[in-house]
């Protein structure tokens, strides 16, 4: 099969690429070239800027691709201008979406005042009316947060009539090749040998489906190969999501950390480790679907993950360090006063 892959050199793209490689697949990329990784040899591809899709038409028609995996559209003019580059090429575009399209989201972040949907949330489940959840957070209209919208993209992209889609929603991923380093704040607490992790009383509890790199990559892979996934949604993640004390705790013994992790009421939390989050709405995914119809399952025990993410991490520390977030003289003050109550 010939698959072209848009973007494909960050965090999960290249778990894709290999693993279609060893399964016999043709693959180009498109994108920037920025990125230097290494694939194997027989990968080929296209320098261009995404956003410049229609100038490289007869390009993309040399290569031919069956199937499209757009790793990286964000905004609806992005999937608008995706569709029509393929228009005529390609059967079936793949896209990459995200488990933030569901209704729990917005009242999460404190943008719609209801109750929350009860977990988990099947691909039928609600989504939400407020979009742009990023936009508050956006520095300007010129930030590409600005008007990300996963659900606008979906829409266009199940929506067209010519060229067949499959929607995979992802979690939140962690492993070796995670560029946001989302288990870095605790780990780095655990290897400067903070005797106590304070959490939020409620956050403790809170429940996220968390999927692990190679696992998130494998679910791309048979959605691009396997036919029954042509016009369906599918959600990705581990069954059995920790609780973000869980997941701590998880991080703590593959790290060899024996510290406490103390929960703590949210008015006494340091100002830098507050989230003003209704942490009632848990954003966990029901995957049965993807397990039933594709056959997908995890590749290895839950502990062998995370102990392979730390070792990762630290290996491939940040770049760069937020110093604000590790006030460490704020949570020493913290745990003085709650052990003198």
């Amino acid at each position: 099969m010939k698959v072209m892959i848009i973007g494909g050199t960050r965090s999960i793209g290249p778990y894709v690429v290999r693993d279609l490689v060893r399964e016999g697949h043709s693959v180009t990329l498109f994108n920037r070239g920025q990125s230097q990784v290494e694939f194997p040899a027989q990968v080929t591809g296209i320098v261009g800027d995404r956003n410049d899709l229609l100038s490289f038409k007869q390009e993309i028609r040399r290569f031919g691709p069956e199937v499209v995996v757009d790793m990286c559209a964000f905004r609806e003019r992005e999937a608008v201008e995706l569709m029509s580059a393929f228009r005529g090429i390609t059967s079936r575009v793949v896209m990459i979406s995200s488990q933030d399209v569901y209704r729990n989201n917005e009242i999460l972040w404190k943008l719609a005042e209801s109750e929350p949907d009860p977990p988990p949330f099947t691909e039928e489940s609600r989504l939400r009316k407020v979009l742009y959840l990023a936009r508050a957070r956006a520095k300007g209209p010129a930030d590409p947060f600005y008007d990300y919208e996963k659900i606008e993209v979906e829409r266009v992209v199940m929506q067209d009539r010519e060229i067949t889609g499959t929607v995979l929603r992802l979690p939140m991923v962690y492993g070796p090749g995670d560029r946001s380093h989302r288990m870095f704040p605790y780990l780095k607490r655990m290897d400067d040998g903070r005797p106590a992790i304070l959490i939020g009383e409620a956050a403790a509890g809170w429940l996220w489906t968390r999927g692990y790199i190679a696992d998130v990559a494998r679910a791309i892979v048979l959605a691009v190969t396997d036919s029954r996934a042509a016009g369906r949604t599918y959600n990705v993640g581990e069954p059995g999501p920790l609780s973000e004390y869980d997941w701590i705790s998880a991080i703590g013994r593959a790290a060899g950390w024996h510290g406490e992790i103390a929960r703590i009421r949210d008015e006494l939390l340091p100002v830098h480790l507050r989230m003003d989050l209704d942490w009632r709405c848990h954003l966990v995914a029901d995957t049965t679907r993807i397990r039933l119809e594709l056959g997908y399952a995890e590749g290895l025990p839950r502990e062998v993950r995370v102990h392979k993410t730390v070792e990762w991490e630290w290996e491939n520390p940040p770049q760069e360090i937020e110093a604000r977030l590790f006030d460490y003289q704020a949570e020493d003050r913290c745990i003085e006063k709650i052990r003198g109550l």
